[in-house]
C-alpha cells in the first residue's frame, strides 16, 4: 500500500533475519551486555551510533532508516558527525553482502560463529575500509576501539588481524578474486545486491544492457526529494527558500542540493511541503490525471498510510472541489495520515481495504498502491535487499490481486483505478494487471499518456503501465497503470 506497509515510504521492506549473530557457542569476544540505541555516546559519537543502528538491525529486525535518525536526535549528534554516522550506517547495511564475502575470506571462523558486536564492528571497518576514503589505519584504529569498549580486550587483536587482512587490497581487486564467473553474478557482487534481485531487474529492463547502470544507481545514496504541496506553494518558491533544485518532470517537486535534516526546513515544519520521492508524485498525479467520464467529486486512496501520495490526492482534491477517503488497515498508520493530511477534504479510515465499510458506495478515481517488495526503493531501505527472499513475491502477488480486485469494486462504470507499486517485479507489476484486467474486463488505459513529460517510461513487451527507473529518472523503480471499470 502506498505508504502502507512498515516502513516509511510506504512498503514492507521484508522479514527480520531468520537468525541472531552472536547467540552460539564459541563466539569471540566476551558474552555480550544488552548494549543497544540507547547507549550514551562515547568520544566517537558516529561510530557509536553507526554501530548502534546495525546492531538494532541484527537483532531486532529494525529499520536503519528509522532507528539511525532517532539515535541522532536523542544523542544530539549533527554536522559532520551525523553525516559520517548517516554514511556508515546506511552503507554498510546496503553493502552488506559484499561486505560479508570479503570479510568470509580474511576470517579463520564462520561469521555466524562471531560475536554479534564483533561482526557488527567487522562490517563497520570493512566498509571503511573499501567504501568510503577514510584512510585505512584511522580505520582500523577506530574500530579496534570500538570493539575495546564494547566487548573487552580479547577480541581486539582478532578484530585488528581480519581488518588489516581486508585492507591489503581495495574494492575492486576483491571482487575480481570473489565475484561468479558469469556476468550477472558479477554485476550483482560488484553492486552488492542479491543474485535472484539482480536477476529481476535484469527481466524487468528487458535486457541485460542496462543492468549494470540500473544496479549501479541503486547502490547510490540517493537524493531527497520535496514535494510542494498544490495550491499552498509552488515548486519554483519552494526551491527558493530551501536552496534546491526543482524537478526535471514532477511540477510540484523539489531536489534538495543540500544535507542536513530536511524535517527541520519551515516548509516542511509548516506542512507546506512533504519529503516525498518524484516518483511518488508521478504516481499521485497520474490518478490525479487518468480520464473520467461524467462525474469527478469522490476519491478514494485505499492504502494511504502513513499518508505522501494523500496529502498529494487531497491537496489536488481541493482544487478540483472533490473529496477524498483515505484508507489504512494500521490505526496507528491511519493516525499519521489523519495528521499528515489536516485542513484538507480528506476523510480517513482504519480498516481492511477490502471489507471496510466507506461513506460511498462507489467511487469516481481510486489509488492502490499496494505492499510490494519494495525492491524499487532499495537504496532508500538500505537493509532491505538483504531481508527480502524470492518466495516473499507469491504471497505478495496475491495480496495485490485482491486489493486491485477490490478497487475495481468500489469503482464506479466509468470511473478509474491507478495500481502502483514500488516495485519493478514483473510479477508485482504487469502480471498482477493484466490478470486482474482479464478476469474483471477491466480496460487498460494508456498510462505513458498521462506523464508526457516523463520520457523512456515503456514496459518491455508493451505491457501495461509505466516504469520509472533510478538510472533513467532518478526516482525511485515506481510502477503504475490505469484501469478503467467498464
Amino acid at each position: 500500500m502506498a505508504d502502507s506497509s512498515v516502513p516509511p515510504g510506504g512498503h514492507r521492506s521484508g522479514r527480520g533475519p531468520r537468525k541472531k549473530h552472536g547467540d552460539r557457542k564459541g563466539r569471540s569476544g566476551p558474552p555480550r551486555g544488552r548494549q543497544g540505541p540507547g547507549r550514551p555516546p562515547s568520544g566517537d559519537p558516529a561510530r557509536e551510533a553507526a554501530l548502534d543502528t546495525l546492531r538494532a538491525v541484527r537483532e531486532d529486525a529494525a529499520y536503519a532508516n528509522l532507528t539511525l535518525p532517532r539515535l541522532l536526535r536523542e544523542r544530539r549528534i549533527s554536522g559532520r558527525d551525523a553525516a559520517l554516522a548517516t554514511d556508515l550506517a546506511y552503507g554498510t547495511c546496503r553493502a552488506q553482502g559484499l561486505l560479508d564475502a570479503v570479510l568470509g575470506a580474511c576470517c579463520d571462523r564462520p561469521l555466524d560463529e562471531l560475536d554479534g558486536v564483533v561482526l557488527d564492528a567487522l562490517r563497520l571497518g570493512a566498509q571503511q575500509l573499501l567504501r568510503t576514503r577514510i584512510p585505512p589505519h584511522a580505520a582500523v584504529s577506530a574500530v579496534v576501539e570500538l570493539v575495546r569498549s564494547r566487548a573487552g580486550s580479547r577480541p581486539t587483536g582478532f578484530v585488528n588481524a581480519v581488518l588489516r587482512r581486508v585492507a591489503e587490497h581495495d574494492e575492486a581487486a576483491w571482487v575480481e578474486r570473489l565475484a561468479p564467473p558469469d556476468a550477472l553474478g558479477r554485476l550483482a557482487l560488484t553492486h552488492a545486491h542479491p543474485r535472484w534481485i539482480a536477476e529481476v531487474f535484469a527481466q524487468a529492463l528487458g535486457s541485460d544492457e542496462e543492468l549494470a547502470a540500473a544496479l549501479a544507481a541503486d547502490d547510490a545514496r540517493p537524493a531527497v526529494h520535496l514535494a510542494a504541496r498544490p495550491g499552498e506553494i509552488s515548486a519554483e518558491e519552494l526551491a527558493a527558500i530551501t536552496g534546491g533544485d526543482e524537478s526535471p518532470y514532477s511540477p510540484y517537486g523539489v531536489l534538495l542540493t543540500e544535507g542536513g535534516d530536511p524535517g527541520e526546513l519551515a516548509p516542511v515544519r509548516e506542512g507546506l511541503a512533504v519529503v516525498q520521492d518524484e516518483g511518488s508524485q508521478l504516481v499521485a498525479l497520474v490518478a490525479s490525471r487518468a480520464p473520467v467520464a461524467g462525474d469527478d467529486t469522490r476519491w478514494l486512496d485505499l492504502c494511504a498510510g502513513p499518508g505522501g501520495k494523500a496529502v498529494m490526492l487531497g491537496a489536488l482534491a481541493a482544487i478540483e472541489g472533490a473529496t477524498l477517503d483515505a484508507v489504512d488497515r494500521a490505526p496507528h498508520r491511519a493516525r499519521l495520515v489523519e495528521q499528515a493530511t489536516e485542513g484538507l477534504p480528506v476523510r480517513v479510515h482504519a480498516g481492511d481495504a477490502r471489507e471496510i465499510v466507506l461513506p460511498e458506495e462507489a467511487y469516481d478515481r481510486v489509488l492502490v498502491d499496494a505492499p510490494c517488495t519494495g525492491l524499487g526503493a532499495l537504496r532508500r531501505r538500505p537493509e532491505a535487499r538483504w531481508r527480502r527472499q524470492p518466495e516473499d513475491v507469491a504471497e505478495l502477488t496475491e495480496l495485490q490481486r485482491s486489493l486491485l480486485r477490490a478497487a475495481l469494486e468500489r469503482t464506479r462504470p466509468g470511473g478509474v483505478v491507478t495500481y502502483a507499486t514500488c516495485s519493478p517485479h514483473p510479477e508485482e507489476t504487469t502480471a498482477v494487471v493484466t490478470a486482474v484486467a482479464a478476469e474483471t474486463g477491466a480496460e487498460l488505459l494508456d498510462t505513458a499518456a498521462l506523464l508526457p513529460e516523463v520520457p523512456d517510461t515503456a514496459v518491455p513487451g508493451d505491457g501495461p503501465g509505466v516504469q520509472l527507473w533510478p538510472h533513467r529518472h532518478g526516482t525511485d523503480a515506481m510502477y503504475a497503470a490505469v484501469l478503467r471499470r467498464v
